[in-house]
């Protein structure tokens, strides 16, 4: 498995992660609008920073059902930039890529599912819903926050929403490469790459 990608939390540096890739962090949200508007101005002012211009030339769009970008207006013209954003309980993260290439990024809170089987079946697939019921009870809630963040951070990645399990769908979502991101304890995360971007 590959190492945990770090998250960069207000303060930290912004490191380069795989694929070239950048990972924000925000928490202690205390409710959805906060932290949907406290992500984006860490986002913009961490794109700011790596494109070495002021944050008000950052342009963050997330029309509805379409994968989000930023635009950056660059001294030679603007530039478009891939991103990502995922909110659960009270940590927001994001992720952006300078070179456009897609990508995906979830979080979630370990939390009890007491419907996992039924929800599995619908979303997750045959192949999750049996490892998910192979596991002791002890541990199926953070397996399944683990399948729940990883199948969601692959359909960001690829632009697609959140719809019942279809086989026809799976080579696409198997060929995103995903990584953990490192998170605090009751939590779990994922960033996906394209399959060309890994």
């Amino acid at each position: 498995m590959d190492e945990p990608v770090t998250v960069a939390w207000p303060g930290d540096p912004v490191l380069e992660g795989p694929g070239g890739v950048r990972v924000i962090g925000v928490p202690g949200q205390p409710d959805r609008e906060t932290a949907r508007l406290r992500i984006r101005a860490a986002l913009a002012t961490a794109l700011a920073a790596h494109c070495g211009i002021d944050p008000d030339r950052i342009g963050l769009h997330s029309p509805e059902g379409a994968a989000p970008w930023a635009t950056a207006a660059l001294d030679g013209g603007e530039r478009r930039i891939a991103l990502a954003i995922s909110h659960d309980g009270d940590i927001s993260v994001a992720v952006f890529r300078a070179d456009g290439s897609a990508v995906g990024i979830d979080v979630s809170q370990v939390v009890p599912v007491p419907d996992w089987e039924p929800v599995a079946r619908d979303y997750l697939g045959p192949a999750v819903t049996a490892q998910l019921a192979g596991l002791p009870a002890a541990v199926r809630d953070a397996a399944f926050a683990q399948a729940w963040s990883e199948h969601e951070a692959r359909l960001k990645c690829l632009g697609l929403q959140l719809d019942e399990w279809r086989a026809e769908r799976a080579p696409a979502l198997q060929a995103c490469r995903c990584f953990p991101l490192a998170l605090q304890a009751g939590y779990v995360g994922y960033l996906a790459l394209a399959a060309d971007g890994a």
